[in-house]
């Protein structure tokens, strides 16, 4: 048993593991931007995909965690005193929001499939799995001034989807509920009656709950997609099948191991670990748990799921728009479940009728 003071460094079993730690995140990061770029340059005229923005939010959240190792590291051994109360928990907290938020904008595109499999009739329903990640403002091509602005502005900009607002307002929603949550750390840092590492403690477990929630969530649509994938009967088919079982797979196992971490064990509170003796071999291995299977295996899954590239965009199409993960070669036969490839629909004619 070790006992972790305030300002102490971490012993080298704790230090070797968020070395180790640190770098996979920032593999991870450095992959997402570099296919992020890949990405934007081979589909530059138009603005943000679900594709480009997995890619961001992966990025940044592998990156959040980057930082958050290392500082945590500093912090110990320069005894940072905001470090073990409200910082901490912010430089914590936020890249797991962002984990958080590109999961559940993924059920959402899971959600827009299963609706659009269940109503091919309805044209709204068929239309939104299709499109975007924030789906396209209507453009008046007889209107002069409008025109004028794409002479000016060539990106498309596009507004947000219905359910990918709800993604937008829950994020929104815990990370004003993690602010708040830091709010009354730094003030109990006085002297009051607020224990901070109490106000952690339970933001924590309401997050590990909604983790756990959210995978419950990607297993149940998972496998009703897979369900009504496996009646088709083509080779593509089949490997779309097997991806969405494996991201099923892979988020129930994770959030799971990393959800039960954090309700049963202070391994999220690194930054508190002064208050309590641990057995540091133990740790090490819930940190890996906790961070490496909870967040960084199912961060890489995605991006080796997400690594086909789009189609080049023509440069003298006037109108298109780009399909995220949805892999249409062909358009007289549909297969909604194809979500891996992005391809572009053009919608410009020259048929005047």
């Amino acid at each position: 048993m070790l006992e972790l003071r305030e300002g102490a460094c971490f012993p080298r079993v704790l230090v070797g593991v968020n070395v180790v730690l640190a770098l996979v995140d920032a593999i991870i990061a450095v992959l997402a931007f570099y296919q992020l770029i890949r990405i934007h340059s081979r589909n530059s005229q138009v603005v943000w995909t679900r594709q480009k923005v997995f890619h961001l939010m992966i990025g940044s959240s592998s990156m959040g965690y980057f930082i958050y190792f290392v500082l945590a590291l500093i912090a110990a051994c320069k005894g940072w005193p905001c470090w073990s109360n409200s910082c901490g928990f912010i430089v914590m907290a936020f890249p797991k929001i962002l984990f958080f938020a590109a999961f559940l904008l993924l059920l959402s595109f899971w959600v827009d499939l299963c609706h659009q499999a269940n109503d091919e009739d309805d044209e709204y329903e068929e239309s939104s799995s299709q499109e975007a990640l924030l789906d396209k403002t209507s453009n008046k091509p007889s209107s002069s001034k409008t025109d004028g602005h794409r002479k000016r502005f060539p990106l498309h900009f596009f507004n947000v989807g219905s359910r990918q607002k709800i993604v937008i307002l829950v994020t929104v929603l815990v990370f004003v509920v993690m602010m708040a949550c830091a709010l009354i750390i730094w003030i109990g840092m006085g002297k009051n009656h607020i224990d901070s590492a109490v106000v952690a403690r339970v933001y924590v477990d309401f997050f590990a709950i909604a983790i756990l929630l959210l995978g419950g969530a990607l297993a149940c649509y998972g496998l009703l997609l897979c369900l009504k994938i496996s009646k088709v009967r083509s080779e593509q088919a089949s490997s779309e099948m097997w991806k969405f079982a494996g991201v099923a797979v892979v988020s129930v196992l994770c959030f799971t191991s990393s959800s039960f971490v954090a309700l049963l064990t202070d391994i999220p509170m690194l930054y508190h670990w002064y208050r309590h003796r641990v057995n540091v071999v133990c740790a090490s291995l819930l940190l890996i748990v906790y961070f490496f299977i909870g967040s960084s295996i199912p961060s890489a899954f995605i991006l080796w799921i997400m690594r086909e590239l789009p189609p080049s965009v023509v440069a003298n199409i006037r109108e298109a728009s780009t399909i995220a993960f949805i892999a249409d070669s062909s358009p007289s036969v549909h297969h909604p479940w194809c979500w891996t490839a992005a391809t572009q629909n053009q919608i410009s004619r020259a048929s005047p009728i």
